[in-house]
């Protein structure tokens, strides 16, 4: 009996004590929830959707995205889109198209505050809401074949339901419909019941690879909720996920051509840094560190992703990298950024949406590539050196070319990069962490309400200009502004109000905490200079801020009719071939003299739609040779010459070169043999 009494004193005064911490974290998180013990606080934390609104060529991105095929897709692809859908109760696609199209098309809606996309975003949440059974289970409950070949009872597959819990927590923060906390604790609730007979890997195994999705969840309701069986759900999910951590640090996953799949390796590679969170070991930040920097040596490519066709496939330029593996890797680096902090993260986002985005769907957003290369001198439909072809189609550009998968789950991509450019700070600031030109109103200090505006036309531009606007009933308020400096930008200067106030090197964040006025304005200047990075055979890249430079050659788009395919992969798609040379190798100079073996020309005025060889906003002009025996193989360009110093074979004579920004590029070379120095 004393002992009984011990464990119920000691289970109140532990509850008594982790609410008032909890109380003390959320606050010490300033005006917005940040993690509860024992998590571990955020030093960045997301606000609610709406809070920021894109301008600019963003905004035009988001438009496109809402005229083109996010808005659209019920229409243009209802082989799973239309009423039969699962989702919405039907006996169609159950599994994740449906999730995936809604996962982007959600926060678009709610960020553009676009009442026919929020109508449309509406019934498949509502489905989901209501589809929560006795025994805690939500979604579709009917058995169905997919792309698997499975065909036992998988209608319970732990996967797609990872997608809609990220689509019923983005429809919380912009709705605050209490009914998503009920589905999901009873959903928790449901799956630690289940897990332990019924493992991620029961159904399918894409769950194993991807339960970080799941995790985030988890501890996003805990920091609602305070159930503390969620954490044992934290516990049990990160036993049952594949071993990332362990995969970085111990094993040569990440040199080994075929070991995990592509699209896989760009959700799970945040899962260490996800659990870190519960558990605040240095090996999850060591793997992560890792993870991303062995990628980068094995497999990485001048755009800023990786060989994975579908599986890894080493860092060859002409390997093929997958559209969903940038919005998955952008999604990745945006959950780890938010927990770290770390510039680098940041660094890398932009390196993805400013080269590899843009380019792998066509202005409109409708038509799109499966697979890019980096070095892509044709797109037409012909059977390449993929770990997976689909018919040939990968490189072409359609709704459907490839494998549809890309085609619902390429709309997240600008909408949640939208929804990262601010954070609010666990110091009661604001933080500017990637850029582009956009406004934000969040709680600031004393939860003062402040508007802030950004003005900028970077990536392709070194100036951002900040508008700060405060409540016409505050005459000011003090809290810091965190502005990132990134890696390659060797010193930046910041100016309040025309006088500067701090220059600071790259590679890291600068805060400036002082009280603020409305009509105050920041500057922040950071000068790009042009330069080099070394890749697969010793090819480099030509690079200026966060952009790659690529070979402009002509583009001739031929739309294709598609009389080889079943109906449901398209009635056409486009292919683009070029009469321009393109087996050039570059001289280059010493790193302290690259700027002057390039002459750069602006534009005077950027255009809404930066992203097409017409309105390329920056071009470099530079001095290459031609490479005879650097031929055409399979389509493709042939194995790249590996760069030497001298003795490799070239034309007598330099001829002029334009190269342009990678995402404004549907043919490029953006790895170049070198034929040596100056």
């Amino acid at each position: 009996m004393k002992r009984f009494y011990f464990l119920v004193a000691f289970g109140l005064i532990t509850f008594f004590l982790a609410n008032a911490q909890n109380t003390t974290a959320n606050k010490s998180g300033a005006n917005y929830i940040n993690n509860r013990v024992p998590l571990k606080q955020k030093t960045y934390i997301q606000l609610p959707l709406g809070a920021i609104k894109p301008e600019g060529w963003l905004k035009t991105m988001l438009l496109q995205q809402k005229e083109g095929a996010t808005g659209h897709l019920d229409e243009l692809y209802p082989l799973v889109m239309n009423q039969r859908n699962g989702w919405l109760g039907g006996d169609g696609d159950q599994w994740e198209r449906g999730p995936y199209w809604i996962d982007g098309l959600l926060p678009l809606a709610y960020i553009l505050k676009d009442p026919v996309l929020i109508a449309k975003v509406k019934p498949w949440v509502e489905w989901s809401l209501n589809s929560l059974q006795p025994d805690g289970y939500f979604g579709p409950s009917k058995d169905y074949p997919h792309e698997a070949g499975i065909q036992r009872d998988n209608s319970r597959d732990w996967w797609p339901k990872m997608v809609m819990l990220k689509v019923l927590k983005q429809y919380y923060e912009a709705t605050n419909d209490k009914r998503v906390i009920d589905l999901m604790t009873k959903y928790f609730k449901y799956q630690l019941k289940e897990l332990p007979s019924k493992p991620l890997d029961h159904w399918t195994f894409w769950a194993k690879y991807r339960a970080g999705d799941n995790l985030m969840i988890v501890y996003w309701l805990y920091n609602i909720t305070g159930d503390r069986f969620l954490l044992d759900l934290g516990d049990l999910l990160h036993k049952q996920t594949f071993d990332y951590t362990n995969a970085f640090l111990n094993t040569d996953l990440l040199q080994t051509v075929g070991s995990i799949h592509g699209v896989n390796l760009a959700q799970g590679i945040k899962e260490p840094m996800i659990y870190y969170q519960q558990h605040p070991e240095e090996k999850y930040i060591s793997a992560t560190k890792k993870g991303f920097s062995d990628l980068r040596k094995f497999n990485g490519m001048a755009h800023g992703l990786y060989g994975g066709d579908e599986a890894l496939h080493g860092a060859n330029p002409t390997q093929g990298s997958e559209l969903c593996t940038a919005v998955e890797m952008m999604y990745s680096l945006e959950s780890i950024l938010e927990v770290s902090g770390d510039v680098d993260y940041a660094d890398q986002i932009e390196k993805i949406a400013f080269n590899a985005l843009p380019s792998q769907v066509m202005e409109g957003f409708v038509n799109r590539q499966y697979f890019q290369q980096a070095n892509q001198v044709m797109a037409t439909r012909h059977m390449r050196n993929f770990d997976v072809n689909h018919d040939g189609t990968d490189v072409c550009y359609s709704l459907l070319s490839g494998y549809p998968c890309c085609t619902s789950n390429m709309h997240q991509g600008w909408p949640k990069f939208t929804q990262n450019l601010w954070y609010a700070t666990a110091d009661k600031g604001i933080a500017a962490l990637l850029y582009s030109a956009s406004s934000v109103t969040a709680l600031v200090g004393d939860k003062t309400e402040v508007n802030i505006r950004e003005e900028t036309n970077y990536p392709f531009d070194e100036s951002i200009r900040f508008t700060v606007t405060l409540p016409s009933n505050s005459k000011s308020v003090n809290f810091p502004f965190h502005l990132r400096v990134p890696q390659w930008c060797k010193k930046a200067t910041i100016k309040v109000n025309g006088n500067v106030v701090r220059e600071v090197e790259g590679n890291q964040v600068a805060k400036i905490n002082r009280e603020w006025k409305s009509g105050d304005v920041v500057e922040l200047q950071l000068p790009m200079h042009i330069f080099k990075n070394t890749w697969y055979e010793n090819s480099v890249s030509v690079e200026r801020g966060p952009i790659t430079y690529a070979l402009k050659m002509q583009e001739e788009v031929k739309k294709v009719s598609n009389t080889k395919d079943p109906k449901e992969f398209g009635d056409y798609y486009y292919e683009v071939h070029s009469a321009s040379p393109w087996n050039y190798g570059l001289v280059l100079v010493a790193d302290d003299k690259l700027e002057s073996a390039f002459q750069m020309e602006k534009k005077s005025a950027l255009a809404d739609y930066p992203w097409t060889q017409k309105n390329a906003p920056v071009t470099l002009k530079t001095k290459a040779f031609r490479i005879p025996s650097w031929q055409l193989y399979n389509e493709m360009t042939g194995p790249i010459p590996y760069s030497i110093t001298y003795r490799l074979e070239k034309s007598d004579k330099e001829d002029d070169i334009e190269l342009i920004p990678y995402g404004c590029t549907q043919l490029r070379i953006s790895q170049f043999p070198v034929v040596g120095k100056r």
